[in-house]
C-alpha cells in the first residue's frame, strides 16, 4: 500500500530534506526510522525539498510498504522512533499512482521578519531579525506585482534544475502583529513615537503551485529591502521585466521560512 505522511519539522539542525550523503537531512531521519518499524528499506518521497535550516508545519511525503500496521496509526507508532523535532502529523492510504509532486497544487510558505531594536532569543529560530525602520506599506504595494503568472527568473538561485521559471502566484500577503505586552510602558510621548513600530512581527505569507529554488527567501529578501528603503517599489517591477537575479534583492536567511502546508486540488 502507498502511506502518505504529513510532516512538521524544525529544520533547524538539518541540512534540508533530501538525502545526502554525511549529513542530517529529515528525509534520511524519515527513512531510518521507517526501517525500525516495518523492518523494510523504505525510501520516502517528498512533496517539497525545503532547504537546510528551513521549517515546515505540513511538508507532504508518501512511501509504500507491506505493514499490517493500519496507516492511520503510523503516524503514532514513527513519532516515538523520530528525534523530536520531527513530528508525523498525519497518515493515511492513498491510491497507489498516487504522487506528492506529480498532482496540481497549493503550496502555501510564511516569512517571518522580528522587527525590534534588538533581537530576541525566543523567537530567532523562526524568524530573521531587522532592527531597520520597515515601511509596512511599500512592501504591500510590492508585493501585489508579484500576483499571478509571471517570469520569477529573477528570483531563483543559481543551481536550478527547473526546465522554466514561469509560475503563478495565487496569493502573496504581507501582515504584522505587534506584541503589545512585549513594550515597557511610557508617558513620554518622545519615547512613544522613539519606540513606534518596533516589537514587530511582519509576516510574508505566499500561495503559489510552485516555486523556484529559493523564490520565496528572495521575494522576502527583496521586499525587506524595499520596506527599509534599500530598493525601491521600482525594482521589484524591473526584476519582474528583466528576469535576471541581480535586479532582485538578497537571499533572506533560511531560518525565517516555514511551510506552512500543500493542499491538493
Amino acid at each position: 500500500m502507498r502511506i502518505l505522511m504529513r510532516v512538521a519539522y524544525d529544520g533547524t539542525a538539518y541540512s534540508g530534506w533530501q538525502l545526502q550523503p554525511n549529513a542530517a537531512t529529515i528525509e534520511g531521519e524519515l527513512n531510518k526510522a521507517l526501517f525500525d518499524l516495518t523492518g523494510e528499506e523504505i525510501q520516502v518521497i517528498g512533496a517539497s525539498r525545503t532547504d537546510a535550516g528551513v521549517h515546515s508545519l505540513g511538508n507532504i511525503c508518501v512511501f509504500d510498504s507491506d505493514t499490517q500496521i493500519p496507516a492511520e496509526k503510523i503516524c503514532y507508532a514513527l513519532n516515538t522512533r523520530l528525534p523530536e523535532d520531527i513530528r508525523v502529523t498525519q497518515s493515511r492510504e492513498v491510491d497507489i499512482d498516487f504522487h506528492p509532486r506529480h498532482i496540481d497544487s497549493e503550496k502555501t510558505y510564511e516569512y517571518r521578519i522580528w522587527n525590534d531594536r534588538f533581537p530576541s532569543p525566543v523567537l530567532s529560530r523562526y524568524s530573521h531579525f531587522s532592527y531597520r525602520r520597515i515601511d509596512i506599506d511599500k512592501m504591500r504595494e510590492a508585493a501585489e506585482l508579484l500576483v499571478g503568472e509571471h517570469d520569477f527568473g529573477a528570483f531563483c538561485s543559481t543551481g536550478s534544475q527547473a526546465e522554466t521559471t514561469v509560475r503563478t502566484i495565487y496569493r502573496l500577503d504581507v501582515v504584522e502583529e505587534y506584541y503589545k505586552d512585549y513594550k515597557v510602558d511610557v508617558s513620554d510621548d518622545e519615547k512613544e513615537d522613539e519606540l513606534d513600530g518596533f516589537g514587530r512581527m511582519i509576516k510574508i505569507r505566499v500561495t503559489g503551485s510552485g516555486f523556484l529554488y529559493n523564490m520565496v527567501r528572495i521575494i522576502a529578501g527583496t521586499l525587506l529591502d524595499i520596506g527599509t528603503g534599500l530598493l525601491e517599489v521600482s525594482d521589484m517591477e524591473k526584476a519582474l521585466s528583466t528576469h535576471n537575479r541581480e535586479d532582485a534583492g538578497p537571499t533572506a536567511p533560511a531560518c525565517g521560512l516555514t511551510m506552512i502546508g500543500i493542499r491538493y486540488k
